[in-house]
């Protein structure tokens, strides 16, 4: 993998992850279609580290209320949000805990397997224009777990996990201004954690790629801080369905190239 090559897939990283598009389909597809090969863990480990840091950029006021609060040892707005976010994360907890390597096995499926979940995508997204509850509210305790499950479903491969919980959450009738805030902050534990674990298994190595590692992390920052902004003002104005038109030719195109 060379230094061109990192860029691409860090910016294609970085804007799928938060553009409600796949980062996981686009990354096999780009990978397979135009023959990178990263070479070893090291690149996804520190990609998934870039959109994790450009999350905590965009939202470190917010952060830093919720640390505040929480240290506080009481049931306050913040404390609640943090017991949200806690619960959102436990349908994905389990599927990492207990369907590791059946997703991971999801990772070496055909571009056309990624293309039919892309499809999936696009309807999900699509449903947003169809199912909109008269009034709003902000996320709730239920709606926090409801969320984690679609979150769960979107280790897939070419199922959206920003797509797929921002749609759920707004199906939900969760406020606008709310629920792009919550999709990114629960994220920010799991891709952690996942990381961690990855490290455990993988040791980190700059040896063979480290030009191409470091340039791919920049990308996937700066393309990330950008979409994620973008992501706020695209929810903020109800407009996914462009999104959905856009996975619904990249899945048929997907499958008809294989």
């Amino acid at each position: 993998m060379g230094i061109l090559e990192g860029i691409l897939l860090g910016i294609i990283q970085g804007l799928t992850e938060f553009l409600p598009v796949s980062s996981s389909g686009h990354l096999v597809i780009a990978q397979r279609l135009m023959g990178i090969n990263t070479g070893n863990a090291t690149f996804e480990i520190m990609v998934h580290a870039a959109t994790v840091l450009a999350t905590i950029t965009v939202f470190w006021s917010e952060i830093a209320t919720l640390a505040r609060g929480g240290l506080k040892f009481k049931y306050n707005a913040e404390t609640q949000y943090l017991l949200k976010i806690g619960l959102s994360m436990i349908p994905v907890l389990v599927v990492g805990l207990f369907f590791k390597d059946f997703v991971e096995d999801l990772f070496g499926s055909s571009v056309r397997f990624v293309g039919c979940m892309l499809l999936v995508t696009a309807a999900i997204l699509a449903l947003t224009h169809f199912i909109k509850p008269k009034k709003s509210h902000p996320v709730g305790y239920r709606d926090s777990f409801v969320i984690g499950l679609a979150q769960a479903v979107a280790v897939i491969p070419g199922i959206s996990r920003s797509g797929s919980t921002i749609a759920t959450g707004l199906m939900l009738g969760n406020e606008k201004s709310q629920v792009a805030k919550f999709s990114f902050l629960m994220v920010l534990i799991p891709i952690l954690g996942e990381a961690f674990l990855e490290i455990l298994d993988t040791p980190i190595s700059f040896a063979d790629n480290g030009w191409p590692i470091l340039a791919g992390f920049i990308a996937a920052y700066i393309s990330g801080v950008f979409a994620c902004r973008v992501m706020i003002r695209i929810v903020s104005q109800g407009k996914l369905y462009w999104f959905a038109i856009y996975c619904a030719i990249a899945g048929i195109t997907a499958i008809i190239l294989n």
